[in-house]
């Protein structure tokens, strides 16, 4: 592919995309991963994708001293677990994190776990897929 000067436009500057899930206590949790430069957005629900409670989480700068900052942009019934991951995701990534959780038949408590494991697979395999790429 090239732009309008006819150079080369290398493609693995695009967003990294991976899709995960994850079965238990009778249950299906699932996870939409999109990765770019700066940003992270992340799908987590029970049973399909869905959008859910969403909420935005931005790392401080390496200088400062303090947390994430967070905010809920859309929903209310899984607040505490969309903040949580999206703090969770842009402080181990030091990048804008979006995240949206919607669950089902479940509590949010419940479903905690099972996320929290799908993003620790997800933020694995997207920097194997990033080295991978680079080589």
């Amino acid at each position: 592919m090239c732009n309008q000067k006819g150079e080369k436009i290398v493609m693995s500057d695009r967003a990294n995309v991976i899709k995960e899930e994850i079965s238990g206590e009778d249950h299906r949790f699932l996870a939409v991963y999109v990765e770019s430069r700066n940003s992270i957005m992340l799908m987590l629900s029970e049973k399909e994708d869905k959008l859910g409670t969403m909420a935005i989480a931005v790392p401080k700068p390496k200088d400062l001293i303090g947390s994430v900052t967070s905010s809920v942009l859309l929903g209310d019934r899984n607040v505490i677990s969309a903040r949580m991951f999206a703090e969770y995701v842009a402080s181990k990534k030091g990048k804008i994190a979006v995240v949206s959780v919607y669950v089902e038949t479940v509590t949010e408590l419940q479903a905690q776990s099972f996320f929290q494991h799908l993003i620790d697979r997800l933020m694995k395999t997207g920097s194997s897929n990033k080295e991978a790429a680079a080589i």
